[in-house]
């Protein structure tokens, strides 16, 4: 297994300050999804990171906080473009795992 891509700062700035920002909803939703065990009750998740593997979340649950690593759907990736498709087919797991409608896509 070979080391995972490691994305540029700017890359990184982007996409966490898009995620926090425009997507906080998403970010819990990913967590409750992922997160185990899930029967613990998660109130905040903030992604703090990605590489080419997978996403990090930090969360909150049950009082404590924690790191959450959530493997790429599609496998591992190594450009941007592939980020936001990652994401998104992370989301629409979690929205399937959670038995949420997802919202449509642009």
């Amino acid at each position: 297994m070979g080391v995972p891509h490691t994305f540029d700062s700017d890359v990184i700035t982007a996409v966490l300050r898009h995620m926090n920002g425009d997507h906080t909803d998403d970010n819990i939703l990913i967590a409750r999804a992922f997160a185990e065990p899930s029967d613990a009750e998660i109130t905040d998740s903030v992604m703090t990171g990605f590489d080419g593997d997978g996403g990090v979340w930090e969360i909150t649950r049950d009082g404590s906080i924690a790191e959450l690593h959530v493997p790429w759907p599609g496998g591992p990736i190594a450009d941007r473009p592939s980020v936001r498709r990652e994401v998104v087919a992370l989301y629409d797991d979690a929205c399937a795992r959670l038995g949420v409608e997802p919202r449509p896509h642009a």
